[in-house]
């Protein structure tokens, strides 16, 4: 089990490891070797996940999710696969502990009376040297 948070553990089952070559620095490896790791995560049939939380981690997942609900991330930041597989995990369990905190909902204000004044008086004040500015001949 992966604790995610302090409500939400994944099952390592639930996720899906490829390695694949990966782009970039490695030296005499970079052909040889697949160290990047494609890490897949099924939001949408993912037991451990409230459904508020998937709804939010899909959100927030944007176009690393494909359109049957799985997220996909690829890490190939390091040279070995041990340390990009750990790099994909803890940036999915980023993403889930992103998306498990409830965003504050807006509570619609109004604005107060020297506020309201301030904005005419503004407004006035505008007004008047514009109008000064008629009548003055264009040089």
């Amino acid at each position: 089990m992966i604790r995610v948070t302090d409500h939400i553990a994944l099952d390592e089952t639930e996720l899906v490891e490829e390695f694949v070559r990966a782009s970039g620095p490695g030296g005499q490896n970079v052909n040889k070797v697949a160290t990047a790791v494609q890490l897949r995560f099924d939001v949408r049939r993912s037991p451990s996940l409230p459904n508020d939380v998937a709804i939010r981690l899909m959100r927030l997942a944007g176009s690393r999710l494909t359109t049957d609900g799985v997220l996909v991330i690829t890490a190939q930041r390091f040279r070995t696969q041990e340390r990009n597989r750990a790099d994909a995990r803890e940036r999915l369990i980023a993403m889930i502990q992103e998306a498990a905190v409830r965003p504050t909902p807006r509570r619609p204000t109004r604005p107060t009376l020297a506020s309201k004044k301030r904005r005419v008086d503004a407004k006035k004040h505008r007004g008047a040297i514009k109008s000064r500015r008629q009548g003055r001949p264009e040089e």
